[in-house]
């Protein structure tokens, strides 16, 4: 391997005094410590870190960089953007990974590194740096998106360098750099299992939750109630669509009314979570080629999963929503695997946007012991015709028609039956 250029890349380039590196930072040990071995490497560090509704301290992880010796600091609220960019186009889609996941971790990515890029272009940066392991599928998430966004980006990722990785084999050794260095380290113990936390949902994987036949503990779940001790009484919510996203929200019960794109998410978060709502526990396909044990909790987004599904399937036509499915179950592969800023994930979006032209009106749903209820639905564009379906009313429509319509179809299976149904038999 040449350390000139895979372990100290800024030698490369020394002639050109651009020796800076935007580190994508959660003030937590891991990043900590990258931050100071960065800066034995020779980096100047330029420490980034998003704001996506995570629960965070970000003055003390300000305050803590700075101490630690970061060039400069960057905090940037990104609640807003990750809403109305990433998870608005989640909702359209239905976007679900493996018919279960909702893929809170995977839009996130590409909001967080689309940033970091930015920082870095503005910064004069070559290099930007990140904290996710070698087996996961976020290494693969952040840089592809770097590398689709500033082409000439290099990336410094710790955890597939061998002098890292092998000098740091577990917490151990991180938590006496981490003193040796004067990194503080947090006082009290962490929890057995890996988390991550957004606006979207929370995940848990790694730790004792390793062994799939172990049941998580009870006091796993920081977003949700356990739905045996949610209230007895449901809450009663109407969402209103425009364009395939939710521009209003109204709780029947007590008249409570938002409207902006943050507001809405972060109060389906509030209500799903009371009513324990969008739990999971799954083992999943990494794109990376192994399988892992992932629990998550997304409570918001399950409520608009279900409300979105019903408003969609009342005003699409048939034959368009079975297209737009294929490509709902396309796009969450792909954002799932990282492409988010692809030209076919692009070109997969843009299809989606133009199904959800007609997709407005208003879903009532009740929100009780874990579970979403449709109640009803009501829109201007709908393609429900009460009069046409009815069984009292004629309508529009002859039931003789209906003799022809079977019969075409028939044909094909009389033909197969009678020309490969008999030979089959007869063997």
């Amino acid at each position: 391997m040449n350390k000139a250029v895979i372990f100290k890349p800024w030698t490369q380039i020394r002639h050109c005094h651009v020796c800076t590196v935007v580190l994508a930072y959660s003030g937590g040990l891991d990043t900590s410590c990258i931050l100071v071995w960065l800066k034995e490497q020779g980096y100047d560090v330029i420490t980034y870190l998003a704001n996506i509704g995570q629960d965070e301290d970000f003055e003390a992880a300000q305050k803590k960089a700075e101490s630690l010796g970061a060039k400069k600091v960057f905090i940037e609220d990104l609640r807003a953007e990750f809403v109305e960019d990433f998870i608005w186009p989640a909702v359209q889609a239905n976007a679900v990974y493996e018919d279960r996941y909702l893929l809170g971790t995977a839009v996130a990515r590409p909001c967080i590194a689309r940033r970091q890029v930015e920082i870095a272009r503005r910064e004069g940066a070559h290099f930007v740096s990140h904290g996710a392991t070698g087996k996961g599928n976020d290494q693969i998430r952040f840089e592809l998106t770097c590398y689709a966004l500033y082409p000439e980006v290099k990336i410094i990722a710790p955890w597939r360098i061998p002098e890292f990785y092998n000098r740091f084999r577990g917490r151990t050794d991180l938590m006496e750099y981490a003193q040796k260095h004067g990194i503080p380290v947090p006082v009290t113990p962490r929890a057995p299992w890996s988390m991550d936390a957004n606006l979207m949902h929370i995940s848990y994987e790694s730790g004792i939750l390793e062994n799939p036949k172990s049941r998580a503990p009870a006091d796993l779940y920081l977003m949700t109630k356990n739905p045996e001790d949610s209230p007895s009484v449901p809450d009663v919510l109407e969402i209103e669509f425009k364009n395939g996203v939710p521009v209003k929200v109204t709780n029947v019960k007590d008249s409570k009314v938002t409207s902006s794109p943050l507001d809405i998410f972060s109060y389906l978060n509030d209500i799903g979570g009371k009513h324990g709502v969008g739990r999971i526990d799954i083992v999943e396909n990494r794109f990376i080629g192994m399988k892992s044990r992932g629990i998550y909790e997304t409570p918001g987004g399950t409520i608009l999963l279900k409300a979105h599904l019903d408003i969609e399937t009342f005003t699409m036509d048939k034959e368009v929503r079975r297209i737009k499915q294929g490509l709902g179950i396309k796009f969450s592969e792909l954002v799932y695997n990282g492409f988010w800023d692809s030209p076919e994930c692009d070109f997969v979006r843009h299809c989606i946007t133009k199904s959800q032209e007609n997709v407005e009106g208003k879903v009532q749903l009740s929100v009780f012991k874990g579970q979403v209820y449709i109640l009803g639905r009501d829109s201007p564009t709908s393609l429900y015709n009460e009069e046409l379906v009815s069984m009292d009313v004629q309508g529009d429509y002859d039931p003789c028609d209906a003799s022809g319509f079977i019969r075409i179809n028939a044909v094909r299976l009389r033909e197969h039956h009678r020309l490969q149904g008999l030979s089959s038999t007869k063997q």
